[in-house]
Parts: structure tokens; sequence; C-alpha cells
């Protein structure tokens, strides 16, 4: 089955507003901010009125509805910004609402999905502990029930758009050990207890902004869990399978660029008197 056959008319609308959305918005100003180490809020508002941030979001809370190719279009043409990073951290809805829509209080749906697809409001999901990463089963943060609250002690790490998120969904053990015992808090910003640390450095995504995240007697009002108690590993992994295809997408994408610009490389380069492209070894490495 041909690429055409999966992507109908309205998906290759999409494409191309993503990618002049790319063109005018993004590509004049992505190495300055990879260098910066981050990128304006603004461009979050500037997603949302091209109705970037609302793909795959419910059609109550002015989504496009659940739609997989025109999410898969979006993020490849996405991709041609030439950050990663920049992607990820515009991108941090995908994994941290998703929760919020399926399994949240109406009342919580209705506070936090419409802001964050509008670009007021930036959602994280808060899941890698500085002991573990995908091991979820065995997280320690822990939220322990205290009347109306959960009070919860514990740390995050590696949580993309964890400095300037303003709501954050929370993994946290409510209840014995394994994945039995782990539930969903949304934490937002500002909730007495709860700080982020630094900034991380890293080898790549420079503008992708990565925190560590912790929590001291933080009290969460008890109406902010997200699906049922000790019913969050379910809510996790059934959030990781769009995830997985949207990386997989993503590292697809970034290597056609590659190739791309290896294509582009090798016929303007010249050695010897003639351009890298003439040499058999240089055709055999790109083939």
């Amino acid at each position: 089955m041909s690429a055409l056959e999966y992507f109908n008319d309205t998906h290759q609308m999409v494409r191309e507003t993503v990618r002049k959305f790319v063109e005018r918005e993004i590509l004049p100003h992505v190495d300055d901010w990879e260098e910066a180490g981050e990128f304006p809020r603004e461009l979050y508002h500037k997603a949302a009125d091209a109705g970037i941030l609302s793909i795959n979001a419910p059609e109550e809370f002015g989504g496009t509805g659940e739609d997989v190719f025109m999410k898969v279009a979006a993020c490849e043409e996405l991709v041609r910004c030439s950050s990663g990073g920049l992607c990820a951290s515009l991108g941090s809805l995908d994994i941290g609402l998703p929760p919020i829509w399926k399994w949240g209080s109406d009342a919580m749906k209705q506070k936090v999905v419409p802001e964050v697809i509008g670009g007021q409001k930036i959602s994280a999901l808060a899941i890698t502990e500085p002991n573990g990463g995908s091991d979820v089963a065995n997280l320690r943060t822990r939220a322990v029930r205290d009347g109306d609250h959960y009070v919860v002690n514990g740390a995050k790490t590696f949580i993309t758009s964890g400095v300037r998120a303003d709501y954050y969904t929370v993994a946290v053990r409510t209840g014995d050990k394994g994945y039995g015992g782990i539930s969903l808090l949304l934490v937002e910003k500002g909730t007495p207890g709860f700080s982020v640390g630094r900034k991380l450095k890293k080898m790549g995504w420079w503008a992708s902004d990565t925190a560590e995240l912790f929590f001291e007697d933080c009290r969460v009002p008890a109406e902010n869990l997200i699906g049922p108690e000790n019913g969050g590993f379910y809510c996790i992994m059934s959030n990781f399978q769009m995830e997985r295809l949207i990386l997989a997408v993503t590292a697809n994408s970034t290597a056609q660029l590659a190739l791309d610009e290896a294509m582009r490389y090798v016929k303007e380069r010249e050695a010897f008197g003639r351009p890298l492209a003439g040499f058999q070894v240089t055709r055999h490495k790109l083939a």
C-alpha cells in the first residue's frame, strides 16, 4: 500500500498548512533558538492559531477528533524544522494531555484541554525518575491520601517542557509495589511543595525544555486524580502506544532529512576535480 492510500485530501491540506507554518514561523529562527536552548512561548499561540495543537484532540474541546494519519502528516512536516528539541517541547501536549481527556473528570477536562490546545497553557507528562526511566512499574514517587488531598513526595527527571509547563500529568505510587499500585495525578504549577529544578543541558535537542521536578509534602487535591486509583499503569501504557508511533515517525523523518542533506552536499562538494557524488565509494555509502 502506498503512502497516498493512507492520506486523504484533508490530510494533505494539513500537511501543507504545517509545512508553511514551519517555513514561515520556525526555519528563519531555529538556529538561534537551538543556541539559546529555548524558543519563544509565543510559538505555542501561533501553532494553536494554525490548528496544529488541536490535531487528534476531541472535537468537544475544539480538536479535530481522533485521526492518526492526520497526526502523522503533521509530525512529518514539523520535523522539517530540523530541531528535534523544538518538536518535542511544542508537542509535549501529545503525551501530557491524552490521559486527561480520556480519564480525567469532566471538570478537569473542561478546564485543562481547551487552554492547552488553545496555546494558552503548556502540558507535560512526568513519569521518568532519577533511579529509572522506562521501568514504570517500579517508580518511587509516593502519594498518600490525606483527607481531600494526596501528599506527594519524590522526584522526576528528563521531563519535556518541565520548566515552562503549567499542567503536569504525574505518575505516582498510591498502592503496593508493582504496576498495580500506580496512579496519575494532575499537578498544577505553583502547587505548594512542588518545585522545578534546573533546566538540563543535553548533547542534542537543545531547544527542548527538559527539567527536574521535586515534590516535598506536595498537597494535591484528590479531585485531581486521573482515572481510577491504582489504575494508572494501564493509562500510561495506553498513552505510550501513540507516543511510540510519533517517535518512530520522527526518527524516520529525521533520517530522510539527513539523507536529503547528504545528497545535496555530495553534489556541491568537490575533491580531486569532481563532486563527491562522482566517486563510487560515496555512491555506495549513500545507497
